[in-house]
């Protein structure tokens, strides 16, 4: 007999996701509703609700992973995603975050530096119908300007530092999401540019999440 998905969905979002302060219903229905399982390896379906991060693509030489579903659903809600908002999805691995995101935005552009992942991703959205999502495979820390600029930027993982070329893909109005630092020194950080232009940054909370390559802060020489 084969696994329940849809009540283990519905753990997921009652032991996890509602019990982590968020409370945006959007949110929650969306996880309610949209198939993780679909998103992994043949081989982790199985564990495509547990409460950890999950990996996309064993032995490549930059490990990728499935952000744990609590800390994910708590980045989104801090995006505040509305229904007619153009999102980019920077890291978006195999597809879950662009499928989510794209249930509250109005159109997601899917960027995936892992060309392996990229594809399986396309596939994977276009078999289940997520049609306003475009993936693009491309170099994560370049953001994609061409199809900017964008009401949200969502960072699926944890970085040194946002780059300037990321954070100026953002419309007036514009909120990015990410986590700076690693581990314990982790923060959920938005910034966000107002009418007027002008960039600001909040930490909101701490978080510890996988880290995004090509997100690395360049050594500092010390004389």
């Amino acid at each position: 007999m084969g696994q329940d998905f849809t009540e283990l969905r519905r753990a997921m979002v009652d032991s996890q996701v509602r019990t982590s302060d968020v409370t945006d219903l959007a949110i929650i229905e969306s996880m309610l509703t949209v198939p993780r399982e679909a998103f992994v390896p043949s081989a982790m379906r199985p564990f495509a609700y547990i409460d950890d991060d999950i990996l996309l693509n064993d032995g490549a030489d930059e490990p990728r992973f499935l952000m744990e579903p609590a800390p994910f659903a708590r980045l989104v809600q801090l995006a505040d995603v509305q229904p007619s908002d153009l999102v980019l999805d920077v890291g978006c691995g195999m597809g879950y975050s662009s499928a989510i995101l794209s249930r509250l935005g109005g159109a997601v552009i899917a960027l995936e530096s892992d060309d392996g992942l990229a594809g399986r991703a396309n596939d994977i959205l276009v078999r289940q119908g997520f049609d306003s999502v475009a993936v693009v495979n491309g170099p994560l820390d370049r953001g994609l300007p061409g199809e900017g600029p964008y009401d949200v930027i969502f960072m699926g993982g944890a970085v040194d530092e946002v780059p300037q070329t990321m954070l100026d893909q953002l419309k007036p109005g514009g909120r990015l999401v990410v986590v700076e630092g690693h581990g314990l020194t982790g923060f959920a950080v938005l910034h966000l540019r107002d009418d007027e232009g002008v960039l600001s940054r909040r930490r909101a909370f701490n978080l510890s999440v996988k880290p995004l390559p090509g997100f690395e802060k360049a050594p500092e020489f010390v004389f």
